[in-house]
């Protein structure tokens, strides 16, 4: 009897870790789908989408994860944020304009002072905090650090 009712919650368990898999995986494409929307319309973030679906992905498909960070347009934001916590220098002022319109718009449409002031003073934190991140070391791109690194040890080992 007891091994019955073990084999019925190991295939509980199982079926509760497909369910969970599935609904990381759907996290990662909508944000990955969002992040792609994101590179057409200005004032749709990219890179916070792209972050969110390697998370995601890492937790349910690392193949699709990693897609992601060897990505030509995506890859390099999300490695230096994975591994310096840094945000490059175009995107910090991409940002920081995106948000400065939001304010804008927000100064003329929102009939509340208290909510206009709190939506105002809240994204002023986000731009404060985005300027205050690194930048990725020597202000490049991590991939193409590595992609240098790497063909010029090439060079040298030919010569």
């Amino acid at each position: 009897m007891k091994s019955g009712v073990s084999l019925y919650h190991g295939k509980v368990a199982q079926r509760m870790y497909d369910i969970r898999k599935l609904l990381f995986i759907c996290l990662a494409g909508v944000s990955f789908s969002l992040g792609v929307i994101g590179l057409f319309l200005p004032v749709m973030p990219t890179t916070c989408f792209m972050l969110v679906a390697v998370w995601a992905a890492s937790k349910s498909s690392p193949r699709f994860a990693n897609w992601i960070r060897r990505h030509p347009r995506f890859g390099p934001s999300i490695l230096a944020w994975e591994r310096e916590r840094a945000i490059p220098r175009h995107a910090k002022w991409m940002a920081c304009v995106m948000l400065a319109v939001s304010m804008g718009v927000i100064a003329f449409t929102v009939d509340s002072l208290a909510l206009r002031v709190a939506l105002i003073i809240g994204l002023t934190g986000i731009a404060v905090w985005i300027l205050t991140r690194p930048t990725p070391s020597l202000g490049r791109c991590p991939v193409l650090s590595s992609f240098e690194e790497s063909s010029s040890s090439q060079r040298q080992e030919s010569r």
